[in-house]
């Protein structure tokens, strides 16, 4: 496939024209090509632009994910805008809605930037979206802001969403296991929330975005853990069972995958017994 690759021109000036433009959030799973949909196909089929976010730490093999994805499932050549993401701070800022604030302000307008300069009238443009785009995803938020302000400055942008196999519905498949049980509740949460353990008034809690094992702080009494990683790669990686028993064995793999692959992703679920 052959591929064209601009990099965020620092030009703001608006291509001619005033045809209404597209901008799609392609959701592509949460790990394994397959999990592409026969709407992001068509997508990817026929967008004209593809914007690329290459995060500070970007990995090849996301990178070369996402290749496979767009070799796999178009044959003609496809402009591609590869936008860079501002550093990520909060992780080390005591205030962390302020430096949230502040990054996604600066994702705004890098890629509003971009769009003005690389989507022309007429042209319908994609981003691929990891998982689903609708859950923990600054993309969608940030995007609908970008098409707000360029509709008020008279270059309307139409916005679609097409949905993805997120890492939540991928965790419970891998198991072979219903996400929620009769008539209680699920809730899908980041780890800083369950620091202080277990909601009270909640038996199933989906944990994302845990780069500290918080699973591991918690109290485990009654509690089990369905844990995966490269959830739907061919590395995939997956234990459960009661969480005092499986944690350290966790612990263990986790470490030592992250520093044989050099990066990992992984979710999980505690339920209460």
């Amino acid at each position: 496939m052959a591929e064209s690759t601009v990099r965020q021109s620092p030009s703001t000036e608006p291509p001619e024209g005033d045809c209404r433009r597209e901008l799609i959030l392609i959701g592509i799973g949460a790990g394994n090509p397959e999990w592409v949909t026969l709407e992001a196909i068509g997508a990817i089929r026929t967008i004209d632009v593809l914007f690329v976010v290459l995060k500070e730490d970007q990995l090849d093999d996301l990178v070369e994910a996402r290749r496979v994805i767009i070799e796999r499932h178009r044959d003609t050549p496809l402009k591609t805008v590869e936008l860079r993401d501002p550093p990520r701070p909060w992780q080390t800022t005591p205030d962390y809605p302020a430096a949230v604030a502040k990054w996604r302000a600066q994702r705004l307008e890098s890629w509003s930037s971009a769009v003005a300069a690389e989507l022309p009238g007429g042209a319908s443009g994609g981003f691929l979206i990891w998982g689903d785009p609708s859950l923990y995803e600054s993309t969608l938020a940030i995007v609908q802001k970008l098409a707000d302000a360029s509709g008020k400055a008279g270059r309307p942008i139409d916005l679609r969403v097409i949905p993805g196999i997120s890492c939540v519905l991928a965790l419970a498949a891998a198991f072979k296991i219903p996400l929620n049980r009769q008539g209680r509740s699920v809730e899908i949460s980041p780890a800083r929330l369950l620091a202080a353990g277990m909601p009270e008034d909640t038996d199933d809690v989906v944990v994302m975005l845990d780069g500290k094992q918080t699973f591991s702080k918690i109290d485990p009494a009654g509690i089990d853990i369905y844990w995966g990683a490269y959830l739907g790669a061919e590395n995939e990686i997956l234990i459960s069972g009661p969480l005092d028993e499986v944690r350290d064995e966790i612990l263990r793999v986790r470490k030592a995958a992250a520093e044989a692959n050099g990066w990992i992703f992984d979710t999980y679920l505690l339920r209460r017994v």
